[in-house]
């Protein structure tokens, strides 16, 4: 059975446009679904169940800032109602359950739906129904380049070629005898962040000395890593994902293999890491940092983090304040609350898209000096990120922030 979850759970006859014109109920300007003089529905899928179920607390993180936004007044009077869709991280339940959100559920936009390969596979449907598809939980290049096919679309995060890019050049200044295995999803995601390295190494990237994929339905990655161990590299890249990522990293401990790791940044949140360092090799390890690590002592006095953890005190109570998930769906909903708010009270899709590609503000629960920016014809929302080293259980960044586009 699905599992969904929605802010307030009120009924779906209470959110449906359709429903409350058939009725003559007081609906507002907009004609558009999932609108109504007090509320707008937005949804999205994510894997709250499965393997990649630790990436569908980004969605918990979401739906507790909205929480809180309703209880202080809404956008423009109006309360966000989310509804989530269980997909499992398969791209099949994706595309089912994304069809339920739009012609049942009637919701005004999709937002912060995980995954690459589930959001590519939903792409074309929402943009052919001009169904915003908003600040996508994903890295891949494509939301962002492909904006004149698919308008509707747009992602969020740093791209993972950047984040491929941004590894190469750190190992191009501090390791010039490298000899590079890598593990990756073999699926647009982890294919873009080794096209990414290999980019960035350019005339060295015969350092990468092996790869190997694997497919995220498979139970384990053990004998991918046990391959990679063979070729005598004394660097790892780790492209994986959720229990995948912490596999690789028990692994390599299993076969006492000593490389300096580098680990991408969906699979760097600091409960994830932790959990990893309990049987795996971590210590040292290399990742790329964006949103503020609630993990981190260093954001005690700062706002943001005060906010993320009022929030988390209020509305996930008993949960995990440390999880930097929460963290990362709380800066996504920060960011599509911005949108609602600039959209202005004639609510409509087109009126939404216009402000989404028109954003410039500081989104609280990002590394300072990071603006939310976007126009017309640059839809890279976050084009920053700062290199950060896992030291006695937690990340500690290093060096400035730099270009991740």
């Amino acid at each position: 059975m699905k599992r969904v979850f929605l802010v307030g759970m009120l009924p779906l006859a209470a959110v449906a446009v359709t429903a409350a014109l058939a009725a003559g109920g007081a609906a507002a300007p907009s004609s558009d679904p999932g609108v109504s003089n007090s509320q707008v529905l937005i949804g999205g899928t994510a894997p709250l169940t499965g393997e990649a179920a630790a990436a569908g607390l980004t969605a918990s993180g979401a739906n507790a800032y909205f929480q809180w936004v309703n209880a202080h007044g809404g956008v423009k009077g109006r309360k966000i109602r989310y509804k989530v869709v269980d997909d499992g991280y398969d791209p099949a339940k994706t595309v089912q359950g994304t069809r339920q959100l739009v012609v049942q559920d009637h919701v005004f936009a999709l937002f912060n739906s995980v995954g690459t390969s589930q959001n590519i596979a939903i792409r074309p449907y929402l943009n052919q129904v001009k169904v915003p598809q908003l600040f996508v939980a994903s890295g891949w290049s494509g939301w962002g380049r492909d904006y004149r096919k698919y308008p509707f679309t747009m992602g969020f995060i740093p791209t993972y070629s950047a984040e491929g890019k941004i590894y190469a050049r750190h190992i191009l200044a501090t390791r010039k005898n490298a000899k590079i295995a890598v593990l990756y999803q073999n699926d647009e995601y982890g294919r873009e962040v080794l096209s990414g390295l290999r980019a960035g190494l350019g005339k060295r990237s015969r350092q990468i000395v092996a790869a190997r994929g694997y497919d995220p339905s498979e139970p384990s990655v053990q004998s991918e890593v046990a391959s990679l161990r063979s070729s005598n590299a004394n660097t790892l890249m780790i492209f994986a994902f959720g229990t995948r990522a912490i596999q690789a990293f028990v692994t390599v401990k299993k076969l006492g293999w000593k490389p300096q790791i580098y680990v991408n940044a969906v699979s760097a949140a600091t409960t994830t890491m932790r959990i990893a360092s309990s049987t795996g090799q971590t210590e040292g390890a290399i990742s790329i940092g964006f949103f503020k690590d609630p993990a981190d002592p260093r954001w005690a006095k700062d706002k943001g983090y005060r906010l993320y953890r009022s929030i988390m005190k209020r509305f996930l109570p008993g949960k995990t304040v440390s999880n930097g998930y929460y963290m990362a769906g709380m800066a996504a909903a920060c960011a599509m609350t911005q949108a609602l708010r600039s959209a202005g009270r004639n609510l409509t899709r087109g009126g939404l898209m216009r402000a989404v590609t028109r954003l410039n503000f500081k989104d609280p629960f990002t590394l300072p000096g990071i603006r939310v920016k976007t126009t017309p014809t640059d839809r890279f929302p976050i084009q920053q990120a700062q290199l950060e080293r896992w030291h006695k259980g937690r990340w500690h960044p290093f060096g400035r922030l730099l270009a991740a586009r």
